[in-house]
């Protein structure tokens, strides 16, 4: 098939892989390469980049010229598109293996104007750091105005559009001013010194304000300050790195990354774009990741390419009700300087490469990201959430990093667009969890026993992945070692936990003990959960001493440590107060919804269903002031649009009721409120669970004729999976699961981890009938699979695809697995599988004769562990899918394979993609297709197999009529080889 055919068949995927980013840097870098070799001349380029249009239909255009210009531009052209798109941009289509004929044209004059165009690749890549420079160049020499600078300065433009918009002017104006950029290009070259001047050193006061910036975010930085408000923890002391992972896969990445990834370049997507996402679970560990950050940069010992950092809280910029400009932001929210504003900000605006600003908690702003209202100047004043906004997406202060950190379930299409990349905060490993606790506890004796407690905990080691958890677990060392055979189960189990330590460690030594700890502090109960069930409902996290009074909060109250002075934000210079943390919000606020005779009869329904909060009590309230803004919207949008906002924190909470209002804490309540009471609002959960659940079994389509009945889960679904587990009722478990008629449920991309795992296997084990169980990326992690095996035995296949899973997983699941009859398929592509856990497969192989499936693909299985595994095929008769493609088996064990399955009766697909497989490994698999009866399918691609080895293939199948398709795409073979050999044979596909 030639190029220009293959332009119109893939155009699909030309269009996805050049567009799909939604930067137009892709198409540019393309269109720069084909000027630069002449297939497209300036008329053509003007005619793509059309000011206005869509990058689709920029993309659409270049593809019918490029087609219209015939076969030898397709070729240049697919060339192109290789050398400008990242691997795995470029995965959904082929290239074509043709060189083109044209020979390089003669006769041109070698004038400047004309470099500018063959040499505009480069020029692009080595302008787009110093456009000021050589602006100024062409200014001094009277080529260009100051229309012409401002022009090509627009802040809409990246700097790679700004250089090329500088060229295409500097063309326009001739062969003078062409020479002119030349040569400055040519004496930066020259000098030895890179463009982006290496020795340059900024001006002293900008030095001195950097001093007094770092000094700034040290002391901020320096002590815990997320959920350690209580007492002062040193952040060095006690900071434990949590799992790191990129959102979308990098070939690129080996091993787990480090903080220096976080902004280094490492799982780029989007090179134009500024805003690097940190995203996790709340209680994740984000914030503090993000202070580590600060205050290594702070010593000068990370992010050292930044020479101003400027932290932001979206927690404190939700109070700020005055419209800022950018310049206003800085020194106003940061650090002021002592003199020379206006050269310092010029600077900033300058030297955007050298800025990082970080905007720690999006997902605690009044409003969800939108990019409806645009900016440019960053003197234009605008209300602080749209400054924001802008500064993200990069209309403002383009070339300045940013790091947003954010809960997942709060950022949608409209912010991933604008993003560099986006990094996963997972929580804590078991190693994690245990360096934490013996960072916690001075006395390694101490720490030993609470390890040693957990381990025998399995539930509660399940909820120390979650950093906040963990502190908490930590912090009622004693409370965990005396609870016996009653330990924490669930978050709120944690959560009272902390409640009851906090109470009696403040409470007088003649303070009653047991159950009435609760009423003898009934009253700080509600007067913090009114305080905080108010704050929920109007996205406020800062409350003011006037917010306190109404809520009837005292010292007393504050004294018991659950709220800590914040950073000052109001005008009057008056103290605030917040939380500890927002999950500690949360867990207040529903504990005021158990516990208060007051709370409206709707919030229970409104809390799990937060679409009908319009109009009803909760969100209804406008007391804090401190929250409103004169220059938002109309209060009903405000209260709407806050709703709207804030329903994870929503949902955080309904969870939290499910728990409190569990068989197992309902006797805390009766001092609280009559029985009566409690018990209707028991019912009231039940029956908002059970509704939920059951509009989700609605939405399950009919299958296809012939097809398996499948759901695919929302993320509303697992989070009524939490809550059901926090309830603790097997009853209102096997109400849910007796409505669910379906043989795969599909929970894909559902942000499940450890926590989640236990709270599924609660469930799912109450199933009538096994089901296929697919987790596929997530991050279950050793922890979480650990979590799913009380469920084991209703999961009829189990898929794990990149879940950061390891060989101790593996043990683990398997040990369990191989007793479960009903367990029959796994696949666990891309973990970190080596041969140390082949051992556990081969076993189970060998011992269930009824296992049908198993793919390991894209781990780090090696010849010796393809040879384990060899022998618990030998004994297998029931296997009928085996992948293995992406290890490094070699042909030592594909041989080995090859032996062990040669006579197979039921293996009906096989994969060796990508796994080093030569001539003697071909040989030996040909051996399989001669005589195994079932095989009917051999995927052999991405591998080193020449002529010879594809010629035992081929005489194999000649002996084998059953077969359908040995594939060999990318092998060490030329076209004319291809050629004869598909004419050969039609089975074997190229």
């Amino acid at each position: 098939m030639s190029a220009q055919e293959l332009v119109l068949r893939q155009r699909t995927e030309i269009l996805h892989a050049l567009c799909s980013s939604g930067s137009a840097e892709h198409l540019d870098q393309v269109l720069d390469i084909l000027l630069s070799q002449g297939e497209l001349v300036p008329e053509d380029y003007q005619n793509i980049q059309v000011p206005g249009q869509a990058l689709y239909t920029k993309t659409r255009r270049l593809l019918d010229l490029v087609h219209a210009k015939g076969v030898d531009t397709c070729v240049l052209f697919y060339a192109a598109l290789k050398q400008v798109l990242p691997e795995g941009r470029a995965a959904g289509f082929s290239f074509p293996g043709f060189c083109s004929n044209r020979e390089e044209e003669e006769g041109h004059p070698s004038t400047s104007t004309r470099m500018l165009l063959t040499q505009r690749p480069s020029l692009v890549s080595q302008l787009q750091g110093c456009v000021e420079d050589a602006l100024h160049a062409l200014v001094t020499s009277g080529h260009f105005t100051s229309a012409d600078c401002n022009d090509v300065r627009l802040p809409i433009y990246t700097p790679s559009q700004q250089a090329r918009r500088l060229l295409d002017h500097v063309r326009s104006k001739g062969e003078l001013a062409a020479k002119v950029v030349l040569h400055y290009v040519q004496q930066k070259q020259g000098s030895g010194s890179s463009l982006n001047q290496e020795n340059w050193t900024p001006p002293k006061v900008v030095l001195k304000y950097q001093k007094k910036l770092s000094s700034s975010v040290s002391a901020q930085s320096c002590f815990l300050s997320t959920y350690g408000g209580t007492s002062h923890m040193s952040l060095d002391d006690i900071y434990t790195e949590g799992q790191l992972e990129l959102a979308h896969n990098c070939d690129d990445v080996h091993g787990p990354l480090g903080l220096e990834d976080v902004v280094g370049a490492v799982g780029t997507v989007n090179k134009e774009a500024d805003t690097v996402l940190v995203s996790g679970d709340a209680g994740g560990g984000k914030s503090t990741l993000l202070q580590m950050l600060h205050l290594l940069w702070a010593r000068g010992t990370l992010l050292g390419e930044f020479l101003l950092l400027f932290p932001f809280s979206c927690r404190r910029l939700n109070s700020e009700r005055q419209e800022l400009s950018v310049k206003e932001l800085l020194f106003e929210h940061c650090c002021w300087p002592d003199r020379e504003q206006e050269e310092i900000f010029q600077f900033i605006l300058d030297h955007p490469h050298l800025i990082l600003f970080t905007f720690d908690g999006l997902d605690e702003l009044k409003q969800g990201f939108s990019d409806e209202h645009r900016l440019c100047r960053p003197t234009q004043r605008a209300p602080v959430q749209i400054l924001l906004f802008n500064l993200i997406q990069g209309s403002l202060m383009k070339g300045v990093r940013k790091v947003v950190t954010s809960r997942p379930e709060a950022v949608g299409p409209a912010l991933k667009k604008h993003l560099r990349k986006e990094v996963l905060l997972q929580g804590f490993t078991p190693s994690g969890i245990e360096c934490f606790v013996r960072k916690h506890h001075r006395d390694p004796a101490v720490a030993s026993k609470v390890l040693e407690s957990l381990r025998t905990k399995n539930a509660l080691l399940g909820l120390c992945h979650s950093p906040v958890l963990c502190w908490i677990v930590s912090h009622c060392h004693k409370e965990l070692l005396g609870c016996g055979e009653g330990s924490p189960q669930t978050i709120t189990d944690v959560y009272l936990m902390i409640l009851q330590h906090f109470f009696q460690h403040r409470s007088s030594p003649k303070s009653t003990t047991g159950t009435s700890w609760l009423q003898e502090h009934l009253d700080t109960v509600l007067h913090l959960g009114q305080l905080a069930f108010e704050g929920i409902g109007t996205s406020c996290f800062i409350f003011s001493a006037a917010d306190l009074e109404t809520c009837g909060v005292t010292e007393k109250d504050i004294c018991m440590g659950f709220l800590v002075q914040s950073k000052d934000m109001s005008p009057t210079h008056s103290k605030c107060f917040e939380f500890l943390h927002l999950m500690m919000q949360c867990f207040f606020a529903a504990l005021y919804v158990v516990s208060s005779n007051n709370a409206d009869r709707s919030i229970i329904s409104n809390l799990f269903e937060p679409q009908n909060m319009r109009g009803t009590g909760l969100g209804s309230t406008s007391c804090f002031g401190v929250c409103s803004s004169a220059t938002e919207k109309p209060e009903q949008a405000l209260k709407w649009e806050a709703a709207t906002a804030e329903t994870p924190n929503l949902k955080i909470t309904a969870a939290f009721v499910s728990g409190l209002l569990s068989q197992r804490h309902r006797s805390l309540w009766l001092h609280c409120c009559p029985g009566a009471v409690t018990e209707k609002r028991v019912r009231q959960v039940v029956r908002c669970l059970s509704k939920g659940m059951h509009k989700h079994f609605k939405s399950i389509p009919q299958p296809v004729e012939g097809d398996k009945k499948s759901m695919h889960a929302m993320p509303g679904f697992v989070w009524l999976i939490k809550c059901i587990y926090e309830m603790q009722d097997s009853r209102v478990a096997k109400d849910a699961m007796s409505k669910l008629v379906v043989d795969h449920l599909k929970l894909t991309y559902c942000n499940i981890g450890p926590v989640e795992c236990t709270a599924l296997a609660y469930v799912l084990q109450h199933l009538r009938n096994p089901v296929g169980l697919q987790l596929d990326n997530n991050s279950v992690g050793d922890v979480g699979v650990e979590q799913l095996l009380p469920c084991m035995h209703n999961c009829r296949s189990l898929y794990l695809r990149n879940n950061n899973i390891t060989d101790e997983g593996i043990r683990k699941l398997l040990s369990t697995g191989i007793r479960c009859d009903s367990f029959q398929k796994i696949a666990l592509f891309n973990n970190k599988l080596t041969d140390a856990c082949i051992q556990h497969f081969s076993h189970l192989l060998k011992s269930r004769q009824d296992f049908l499936s198993l793919r390991l693909g894209n781990n780090n299985i090696t010849e010796e562990g393809a040879k384990q595994l060899a022998e618990g095929l030998k004994s297998n008769r029931s296997l009928k899918y085996l992948g293995l493609w992406g290890n490094k088996i070699g042909d030592a064990g594909a041989v080995a394979l090859a032996s062990a399955l040669e006579s197979s009766t039921s293996l009906v697909w096989l994969s060796l993609v990508g796994n080093g497989v030569g001539n003697a490994g071909a040989g030996a698999l040909a051996n399989i297709i001669r005589n195994s009866t079932s095989l009917e399918e051999l995927w052999l691609t991405e591998n080193c197999i020449t002529t010879k080895g594809v010629e035992c293939l081929v005489q194999a199948l000649k002996e084998n009529t059953r077969m359908k398709s040995v594939w060999l795409i990318n092998n060490d073979l030329t076209l004319e080889e291809v050629e004869e050999l598909t004419q050969r044979e039609s089975r074997l596909i190229f």
